[in-house]
């Protein structure tokens, strides 16, 4: 079944087991600093279909994957790699997954959509182009 957000239907998504389990425990460490958004991330992690790594097709956004998503709103299209916090470098492309948009890629495939919050909560329309696994 697909959860609905806002009246809007959610699209199905798939997480690495290992994955799952790492950025519940993330999260819930830094809930107290974004309690709304933490609570975004734990939301997506709660509804997917987890799986093992070897059952996760290689077009699904997972940890260290490189991502070229479309951000309908402002028609930008961008390429980074969702990566754990301490990995982190926006300048090199290496997005953490504790932000607002690397949360809303993670488990999503080729040609799906999602709506998801910016930081400043405004709702931005994000469509997955491409998806490159790492070696």
């Amino acid at each position: 079944m697909t959860k609905k957000k806002n009246g809007a239907a959610m699209p199905h998504i798939r997480m690495i087991d290992s994955e799952a389990d790492v950025l519940t425990e993330l999260t819930l460490q830094q809930q107290r600093d974004s309690v709304r958004f933490y609570e975004l991330l734990l939301d997506e992690i709660d509804r997917a279909s987890i799986c093992e790594r070897t059952r996760i097709p290689p077009d699904v956004v997972t940890m260290g994957s490189n991502v070229t998503f479309i951000d309908e709103k402002s028609g930008a299209e961008r390429t980074v790699r969702l990566v754990y916090p301490a990995e982190a470098d926006i300048s090199a492309g290496r997005m953490s997954i504790l932000t607002p948009i690397g949360a809303g890629l993670i488990g999503l495939s080729v040609g799906q959509s999602i709506n998801w919050p910016d930081r400043g909560g405004i709702e931005h329309r994000l469509t997955i182009v491409a998806v490159e696994q790492p070696n």
